[in-house]
């Protein structure tokens, strides 16, 4: 299955702990440790291997589930995987987010050192250097990454058509076929403050004082981005991944394209908020950057206020007084429910994506649909939860996909009990099951030849374990 296929490198990233680090200050101690494996440029040592092992007994652990295999032993598998994928992006020229990986290194490295008391604790406990140690954790997040991309290259490429969905489908035994859980189907009216005007100019006058003391050589960029930006790159200091002109937003690309090095752009709208955007440098067609992103803010009085408005809609909708369909086409600040009598579907989410296509969308969701990330927020799971089918919510305030502050009612309009997977009522998930399974296959086949044709070297004693790919052992 495609989970065999991805769940080791898991395991892998896993060991990137403090009890790995430490494992690795271990190979001073050489009757402790030495090689047992070699992929093309990379060694194992045998301290990798017990603590990945280590690892994956915990989280058998936590997850309740037994296993046949030899934990040593998978976990040697699972670090021959991570080796060749790591050795074939370098050949293959495979790219990964650099600045990221120094960030969540520092991160790793400043969390030992909390953990530790102090920095001469933390260097006596692993017998280096502080930055040999920030140096070893870099690399083996590098790895990591460069093993995840690497992977993702050969399962992205994989497609699915209809007619291997259906076929797929068939040859599941229906009494192993999956249970889908309780799913809701739920309309929305949506109103944003009505004094989203004043709260966008507050947002662009913050960022404009902000624009003044950088240009000026009062902080730097990173500074301010670290301490006032709301995007997730600001513990970078708001610096993104460099990428193509097409990667961004406009008109944040727009501004991006005017930009001279180390220059910071005007105030930027779009819609995930305001920005202000230093271009770092451009190689070719590749910009690298760093933003501040800020979004209107508002007053308690101004947050409730919509809230007022919604609740009196809903009284309206409670006597009859009008539809609630008719209310959402003439109320609703959401451009995608609104035309559909407020029913919520992943349209928002699709489009975000420019993966839109008109077969994806979906009404039906689960709990673990909703969430940061998905434009359903857990405040819409928790007022569905309270309701009855037919019911509306009092007036709750939540968030739209990208983060900005609105009100909404609600009403439960179908609740699906648990089933059987079906084609005709689950097809998207039975898609995504269908090609999951086929992304394993040809990951599998991928991963024979790559061993066919990369260096593997497994000493002796370590070549009799109960290995789930048969060509390792060579």
């Amino acid at each position: 299955m495609i989970k065999k296929a991805i769940v080791p490198l898991v395991l892998v990233a896993l060991a990137t702990t403090t009890m790995s680090i430490r494992a690795a200050a271990e190979k001073k101690q050489v009757m402790l440790d030495k090689v047992v494996a070699v992929v093309g440029n990379s060694s194992i040592l045998y301290s990798e291997v017990k603590e990945t092992s280590r690892m994956l007994i915990e989280r058998r652990r936590q997850a309740g589930y037994p296993s046949d295999r030899d934990p040593f032993n998978e976990a040697l598998e699972a670090l021959l995987m991570q080796k060749l994928l790591y050795n074939q992006a370098l050949i293959d020229s495979v790219q990964i987010n650099t600045s990221d990986i120094m960030q969540r290194a520092e991160d790793q490295v400043n969390a030992m050192v909390e953990e530790s008391g102090s920095i001469l604790k933390l260097q006596a406990e692993h017998h280096m250097p502080i930055y040999d140690l920030r140096e070893l954790i870099r690399r083996r997040y590098e790895e990591q990454s460069y093993a995840s991309a690497m992977q993702n290259e050969v399962t992205s490429k994989v497609t699915i058509t209809p007619g291997e969905v259906e076929r797929y489908y068939k040859q599941i035994d229906k009494d192993s076929l999956p249970i889908i859980g309780q799913q809701y189907v739920y309309a929305q009216i949506t109103k944003f403050p009505k004094s989203l005007v004043e709260a966008k100019q507050r947002t662009r006058e913050r960022l404009l004082e902000m624009r003044e003391r950088i240009i000026t050589g009062q902080t730097k960029f990173s500074v301010m981005a670290r301490m006032y930006s709301v995007d997730g790159s600001a513990i970078r200091g708001g610096e993104m991944e460099p990428t193509v002109l097409a990667g961004f937003v406009q008109p944040f690309a727009d501004a991006l394209a005017e930009l001279k090095p180390g220059q910071v752009s005007e105030v930027v709208e779009t819609e995930y908020g305001f920005h202000l955007i230093q271009l770092i440098d451009k190689k070719g067609d590749i910009y690298h950057c760093r933003h501040i992103l800020l979004r209107p803010t508002y007053t308690a009085e101004e947050l409730i206020e919509p809230m007022r408005t919604l609740d009196s809609i809903a009284d309206l909708i409670r006597k009859d007084s009008i539809t609630f369909e008719k209310a959402a086409m003439e109320f609703s600040d959401d451009a995608y429910s609104k035309r559909n009598g407020g029913i919520v579907s992943n349209h928002d989410l699709l489009e975000r994506y420019n993966a839109f296509d008109a077969k994806l969308t979906a009404t039906r969701f689960l709990e673990e649909d909703f969430g940061m990330g998905t434009g359903k927020s857990i405040e819409d799971y928790n007022a569905i939860k309270q309701l009855k089918v037919g019911e509306i919510s009092p007036a709750f305030r939540s968030q739209d996909l990208v983060g900005n502050e609105l009100s909404k009612i609600i009403k439960l309009v179908e609740v699906i009990p648990p089933h059987p997977a079906s084609l005709d009522e689950d097809y998207l998930r039975i898609e995504a099951m269908a090609l999951a399974d086929k992304q394993e296959k040809e990951f599998r086949k991928w991963l024979d030849k790559k061993i066919e044709t990369m260096y593997i070297y497994i000493e002796p004693e370590y070549r009799n374990g109960d290995f789930e790919n048969k060509h390792w052992v060579k």
